[in-house]
């Protein structure tokens, strides 16, 4: 067979037996589509999320089962008296013929009043609120994921303005002091650059740290705490619609409709439909078990008319004489008033949730649209005409750097209005998100 024609299929077997998620991320480039799928296959938290799922569904099975039979061995009427010991009256002494009573007993119990069928159906409960919880952890996640990546967006752009302003400053200083030394400008011009020039180095060093703990945040996230220091955000800011107006949602209704689709606030109507299977089942609990068995009796040496094999039948009944299970069905009910109220609850919460972010979002939306349209604007004219009128001799250079701080203030607050807006929006969306299968 032809070399390459080999090589390609052993290439090929190579590819298809590479797991999907073996896939090698760059996360010295990292977007946050890239972020997401690292997300799915190792954030600790769905993880945890699955094993919960995977508990409920072992739970069921084990629901679903109807009690054991019990076998039991039995050996009786041994003679302590050492001459006759068990020896038969017909004069055999072989061990079967032995005047012992050997029995064999199977006990079955039969449960009444559809206590496994109950069981059954609160497991199944049980297991549709944990996938739907599942589908909240998820949708919690993707926004603390998306919050993350944006927190480090943020923080490698804050880093590069301080460090472009301790530049520019440093720059400032030599210029400063070679004009000091020239008589030009007094000492105390260079001491109050100085000390603006070691203000911001210290925020360069709080930005640095602000950019480690983001990456450290993000990494855990991710599942990639031990190379948290090599990771990139390098996707670019969302665009902005700045002709969109605010977001709404027209009434209560509009709320509610969310709500009722929200997967928790379905994981609790599943819990709720699991306390009333349980509430059932503890009233099932005053519906008698019966215990039936069955024995075999071998027991030689008996009278002539008697033979040495019998079978015997059982019936136990409980007697609820003292207790009749009233603590259970108590229980029971305050259970089951509990999960209706932390439905309620819930959907309380998410009322607030979707309120708050509805407010932040259109907050954030405005003061990106004021950076953009006027405040950025008219701060670059301004240092430009300082900027110019220093290159004149207009102005002193303490003008010209109160210029400079302004623009690097405005730009390192343009940065973060942009990241507060796309964060809110992230969380606007993540409060309606209406993902319905389990």
């Amino acid at each position: 067979m032809n070399l390459r024609l080999v090589t390609y299929f052993v290439s090929l077997i190579c590819f298809c037996s590479t797991p999907a998620f073996a896939q090698d991320y760059n996360l010295e480039q990292l977007s946050l589509n890239s972020a997401e799928e690292l997300f799915s296959n190792d954030s600790h938290e769905l993880i945890m999320a699955k094993h919960l799922i995977e508990s409920a569904q072992a739970d069921a099975v084990t629901a679903g089962q109807t009690p054991n039979p019990v076998l039991s061995l039995g050996l009786s009427n041994f003679n302590l008296n050492r001459n006759q010991g068990n020896t038969n009256p017909n004069g055999s002494n072989s061990l079967a013929d032995k005047t012992l009573n050997n029995t064999i007993q199977i006990n079955q119990l039969f449960e009444r009043g559809s206590k496994r069928e109950l069981r059954l159906a609160s497991a199944e409960n049980a297991i549709k609120a944990s996938k739907y919880d599942f589908k909240d952890v998820l949708r919690q996640q993707r926004l603390a994921l998306a919050n993350s990546y944006y927190d480090l967006m943020l923080a490698q752009e804050l880093e590069k303005i301080q460090a472009s302003n301790v530049d520019l400053y440093e720059k400032t200083l030599r210029a400063a002091e070679l004009r000091y030394k020239a008589g030009d400008i007094a000492f105390s011009d260079v001491a109050r650059i100085r000390v603006d020039m070691l203000r911001g180095k210290n925020d360069l060093i709080q930005s640095t740290a602000n950019h480690r703990k983001a990456q450290t945040n993000l990494a855990y996230l991710i599942g990639r705490e031990k190379e948290a220091i090599t990771i990139v955000a390098s996707d670019d800011w969302p665009k902005v619609s700045l002709s969109q107006g605010n977001f709404e949602v027209a009434n209560t209704d509009g709320i509610d409709n969310k709500l009722d689709q929200r997967a928790d606030i379905l994981a609790a109507e599943a819990r709720i439909q699991q306390a009333e299977q349980n509430r059932h089942f503890a009233n099932a609990l005053k519906s008698r078990d019966v215990d039936i068995g069955i024995q075999y009796q071998h027991f030689p040496g008996q009278e002539p008319a008697v033979g040495n094999n019998t079978l015997g039948v059982s019936l136990t009944i409980p007697l609820f004489t003292n207790y009749q299970y009233q603590g259970e069905i108590a229980r029971a009910e305050v259970d089951l008033s509990a999960a209706v109220e932390a439905k309620e609850q819930a959907r309380a919460s998410e009322v607030s949730e979707i309120s708050r972010a509805q407010a932040d979002l259109n907050a954030s939306l405005e003061k990106v649209r004021r950076f953009d349209e006027q405040i950025l604007t008219e701060a670059q004219k301004s240092a430009n005409a300082t900027e110019f009128a220093y290159q004149h001799g207009a102005i002193g250079v303490n003008d010209l750097l109160d210029s400079r701080r302004v623009l690097r203030a405005l730009q390192l607050d343009a940065v973060s209005s942009r990241a507060d807006y796309v964060k809110s929006l992230a969380a606007w969306q993540a409060s309606t998100n209406t993902e319905k299968s389990p």
